[in-house]
């Protein structure tokens, strides 16, 4: 546990990618392999279950430390992360020596003891039973311990180094490259110390029946397409506004991988069963789309199929499905990402030649860049979000390569909103005030519109962080009411009716583009103006 203590404390010192690299690299070096397996489970992203609320390890800290429950609650609101507050509410005990006994073999725990051994077992015992364990612990660990502790029983751990750059560092340790470990590492990998010998082996035996391959992304084109040479070098498409998804067939199973290496195979039969035609050994991607007729239905159609444990009839009927496939990288069970685009193209073609309606083949656009302009100003009448270009010579990399693949998207919707909220962010952000609620005008009242954390930069967010103290008119825990003073411009890419929102509209992937400041609060947006827009793009559908 120390030893993954070190690692976080290293990571969190440093913004230099090559000195995190040299961090992870050194602690799989040293590291046993069990205690490698969660601790890359954990730094790339993949968490535990929620073991205990938060408001029990809160409870305890106070207890132990005879704190007030409203000092408590003012130092939550102040410091924002309750992995935090309760390893700084802890380091002023005083240490016994029977701590330092538990300390001793805290010290000779590794990683991955403390997970099977102390945290997964906890999920079954009484109240007392979790008290007394937990606070044990932690009188035994530092308070860095104690802090990555609560987040791991907690649910909330998170460090500032991405998968990427996690596999970067085992794919230097391992002399592999990089893409090899990041497809071995996809949504089936489980933590053991067999697993992760097998993934830094220098063979591996027979891809998993379930496996899919890691997703290339495409990156935002930063000008026109005029920069990308002769149009007809790339293979335009629309971009589809559904679920990025890939579509597996080996052993005579099927099988439907999300982006976010969710299986959501049995929340769409329709594909599934016509899948059951493609040839073994065959792995499509593409994009989940609710379908009806010749065009696509709105994104709130398809969410009506990803939350659900069970599908009805009506469901099925209201928000029937299809899969709009773009490339093909495995056929007959021979991995075909290394070929050129235009080869893997050909073959899907004639792979869903005869394929039911339900996988259907992404069509290709064609023209100059100046007919392709045209044909993206038509993107939200048909429903997408602008074109894709992909080299038609590339071949099928992972993760977000630029170069080869671009997204030519539509500009997004804007609407200006008064600042109504602020709660502290996580990580590194967790004692500021970073991520925020505006609110739009209902007659003569602002209602809630959208939360944003993105968008300011760190000069901005620490002048909007200390404006946001200085003008707090009510505190609800860590959040807190401000005046509403401030306007803000926040794009977004779709909205749809919701019960769940005050204002009756949700809006999606909400960011922040800039503070108005030549605008007052009086001159934010009114909800009719959502209103109309939402009848306006119901209409194209």
């Amino acid at each position: 546990m120390n030893r993954f203590v070190a690692l976080f404390e290293a990571l969190d010192a440093t913004n230099s990618t090559a000195r995190k690299v040299t961090a992870l690299t050194d602690y799989f070096r040293s590291a046993p392999a069990a205690d490698s397996a969660w601790a890359l489970t954990f730094l790339a992203g993949r968490r535990l279950r929620r073991h205990l609320p938060a408001r029990l390890l809160a409870q305890w800290a106070a207890e132990l430390t005879g704190t007030p429950d409203w000092l408590v609650a003012e130092c939550w609101g102040e410091v924002g992360d309750l992995a935090e507050l309760v390893a700084l509410l802890l380091d002023t005990r005083p240490r016994h020596r029977e701590a330092a006994f538990a300390a001793d073999e805290a010290e000779r725990l590794g990683l991955a003891a403390w997970v099977e051994e102390r945290i997964l077992p906890l999920k079954g015992l009484d109240e007392s039973e979790q008290r007394a364990r937990v606070t044990a612990w932690w009188s035994a660990l530092s308070t860095s311990g104690v802090f990555l502790l609560n987040k791991l029983l907690t649910g909330e751990f998170r460090v500032g180094a991405s998968e990427t750059l996690v596999l970067r560092a085992l794919a230097e340790l391992a002399d592999l490259p990089r893409e090899t470990l990041a497809h071995r590492f996809m949504a089936t990998w489980q933590p053991s110390a067999d697993a992760f010998e097998a993934l830094i082996a220098p063979e591996q035996g027979q891809v998993a029946l379930a496996q899919p391959y890691p997703f290339y992304l495409a990156s935002p084109l930063p000008d026109g397409p005029e920069a990308l040479g002769d149009p007809a070098a790339w293979l335009c498409e629309w971009k589809w506004d559904g679920i990025r998804a890939q579509v597996i067939h080996r052993g005579g199973e099927v099988h439907l991988w999300s982006r976010g290496e969710e299986r959501i195979t049995d929340r769409f039969p329709e594909i599934r069963e016509a899948a059951r035609a493609l040839p073994v050994g065959t792995v499509l991607d593409g994009e989940l789309l609710a379908w009806r007729g010749e065009r696509p239905l709105p994104f709130a159609s398809l969410q009506r199929r990803i939350g659900r444990l069970e599908l009805s009839e009506k469901v099925l009927a209201e928000a029937p499905v299809a899969l709009m496939a773009f490339d093909l990288l495995e056929e007959r069970g021979a991995d075909l990402r290394e070929l050129p685009l235009r080869v893997r193209r050909a073959r899907l073609a004639a792979l869903l030649e005869h394929a039911r309606p339900v996988l259907q083949l992404s069509p290709a656009l064609t023209g100059s860049w100046t007919e392709l302009a045209a044909r993206r100003a038509e993107s939200r009448d048909r429903g997408v979000e602008g074109l894709m270009l992909k080299l038609l010579d590339g071949a099928y990399r992972s993760g977000r390569k630029r170069g080869a693949w671009w997204k030519w998207k539509v500009a997004p919707f804007t609407v200006d909103a008064v600042l109504l909220l602020a709660q502290p962010g996580s990580g590194r952000r967790a004692s500021l005030l970073t991520d925020y609620t505006f609110g739009i005008w209902r007659g003569e009242e602002l209602v809630p519109i959208a939360k944003a954390y993105s968008g300011l930069s760190d000069a901005e967010i620490f002048e909007l962080d200390a404006w946001l103290r200085a003008h707090t008119t009510e505190r609800f825990g860590p959040v807190r009411k401000v005046a509403p003073e401030r306007v803000f411009e926040l794009a977004f890419e779709g909205l749809a009716l919701s019960n769940r929102h005050k204002s009756g509209i949700a809006v999606r992937f909400p960011r922040i583009l800039r503070e108005r400041l030549d605008k007052k609060p009086a001159d934010a947006d009114h909800l009719e103006h959502l209103e109309a827009l939402l009848r306006a793009t119901a209409a194209t559908r």
